[in-house]
């Protein structure tokens, strides 16, 4: 054996659970496609980030139609996350219940908030939360505050939080993952810039999962790490009960690996094709696929972004991404539609050098002006689970995602409700658009936990219903997305996978 565990993939998930089993007798072996992000210049340059997607793998995807497109995602140490905006909200406890939507219901979690809560509570220290309880009416208990205090509005974004609070809602500070203290107390790394939310942090200030995950583990002598591996396939024993080896191509040629357990956590898109890649005569239609629901149910938010315009109002705000609303995240208040909406938050400054990034075709002099002017918020609602979104395979092996967005009413009444609210509180100019389907940061359900192994591919503690150690701890473990950022929940799941694993293999077990 090469190692107890094997984890593949540094994100939210695989790096969370390093951490939680590093500085213990196992012995830990992470295997990263990519490799750690190089701190440049062009980590803060909008054209880099926006416009040639310097940062997001250059591979193609197909959709529904078999249209290739470039995915919004990247290979490095970290995931995701070292890409995130770095908000880091818990789901409601209703999340985790069927919840009955326009567009119909969400599916029930196998555990409860109060299963996750204590791991909340952890992954909140761990990544440097910031934010202030009791803001929001539709926050669940928490032990305590939060480990670090909210981080501040600037002017323009404080007037705004006062005249929505006058208009009768509830903002809250957004809780936010950076290494950031205001007070000084200690000299924290971040300083507030406008290059935050899409970018990668120059200044390593960002709570992403290689600083609060994978570097913390690597300062322990169990854990270690092997970059620049692509794993192509998981070998099964004969009987097809066990995973036996872990073969991957490296810059050396092909390896293999093997361990007690192997996690699977590439992102929810990439571990659901490596599950069908390694089909096997002992798992005919892909590991861990007996209830064919690997690749199924693929959910990614319906989520829009919104610029909020006064023309005679211009304003210098550099760290926009303070403020959330989910005053309508339960109800949309208008009785003729008694189904939720969504979650409401600011987005990182849309300055010009950023729209000209995104909009090539609008003049530098008019971005600017753009910029000066606006206030730019990201709107998100639950798309809900469809067996028919899924992620497959060609004869080639390239990935396919197959994508209809799914309770649209619910998410047009959430921007014409805010575009409503946005113009009585002096933004009479708004533009919109909803992010498609190569916007997949927000990517869960492939491989989607539960009790019964016909109707889900993972038991409750992640591991594969139909293989002994294997385990999956990214965001396709998740039956439903509800409408907060799945990051945190991810974190926490991972470290509540984590005090299993120590426990059971501490046993002596390797049937985990």
């Amino acid at each position: 054996m090469d190692a107890d565990v094997i984890i593949i993939g540094t994100g939210a998930g695989g790096g969370t659970l390093a951490r939680s089993l590093s500085g213990t007798g196992l012995k830990v072996l992470l295997l990263e496609r990519g490799d750690f992000l190089r701190r440049t210049k062009s980590n803060w340059e909008p054209d880099a980030v926006f416009h040639r997607r310097a940062y997001h793998t250059a591979e193609r995807w197909l959709d529904r139609q078999g249209t290739p497109f470039q995915p919004v995602t990247g290979y490095h140490v970290g995931g995701n996350t070292k890409l995130f905006g770095a908000a880091v909200l818990r789901r409601r406890e209703r999340d985790f219940t069927t919840v009955r939507h326009a567009g119909g219901e969400s599916v029930a979690w196998p555990i409860q908030y109060a299963d996750l809560a204590p791991f909340y509570d952890l992954a909140e220290q761990w990544y440097f939360a910031h934010g202030q309880r009791g803001e929001d009416p539709t926050e669940p208990p928490a032990s305590g505050p939060f480990p670090y205090p909210p981080v501040s509005h600037e002017s323009a974004i404080e007037a705004v939080f006062r005249r929505l609070q006058a208009f009768g809602l509830h903002p809250f500070h957004l809780p936010l993952a950076i290494h950031l203290d205001e007070a000084r107390y200690f000299a924290s790394p971040c300083i507030r810039c406008d290059t935050c939310d899409g970018f990668p942090c120059l200044v390593q200030a960002k709570g992403d999962a290689e600083n609060c995950a994978i570097r913390p583990a690597l300062a322990h002598t169990n854990v270690s790490l092997k970059t620049g591996l692509r794993i192509t396939r998981l070998q099964s024993s004969a009987d097809g009960r066990r995973i036996v080896a872990v073969h991957g191509e490296g810059e050396q040629g092909p390896e293999s690996f093997s361990a007690r357990v192997v996690v699977l956590a590439a992102g929810a898109v990439n571990s659901a094709a490596l599950l069908l890649a390694s089909a096997s005569d002992a798992h005919p239609r892909g590991l861990a696929n007996s209830s064919d629901q690997v690749g199924r149910n693929y959910m990614c938010h319906l989520n829009s972004v919104m610029l909020a315009l006064s023309p005679w109002r211009s304003h210098s705000t550099i760290f926009q991404k303070t403020i959330g609303v989910n005053d309508f995240y339960y109800d949309s208040g208008d009785s003729r539609f008694p189904y939720p909406l969504g979650h409401i938050q600011l987005l990182g400054k849309v300055t010009g050098a950023v729209l000209k990034a995104e909009r090539p075709a609008v003049p530098r002099v008019a971005a600017d002006w753009f910029g000066r002017h606006s206030v730019d918020w990201w709107l998100t609602t639950e798309d809900l689970a469809r067996p028919d979104n899924r992620v497959t395979l060609t004869n080639t092996g390239q990935i396919r995602l197959s994508y209809t967005p799914n309770n649209v009413e619910a998410h047009t009444r959430l921007l014409s409700v805010w575009r409503s609210v946005l113009r009585r509180i002096g933004f009479p100019f708004i533009f919109s658009q909803r992010i498609g389907v190569d916007g997949v940061a927000h990517q869960v359900g492939t491989a989607r936990f539960g009790e019964d192994p016909a109707q889900s591919v993972l038991d409750p503690y992640c591991r594969a219903h139909a293989l002994d150690n294997l385990f999956v701890v990214d965001g396709s473990f998740m039956p439903s997305i509800a409408a907060v950022n799945p990051s945190l929940t991810i974190m926490a799941q991972a470290q509540r996978v984590g005090e299993y694993l120590k426990a059971r293999l501490a046993q002596g077990d390797w049937r985990v």
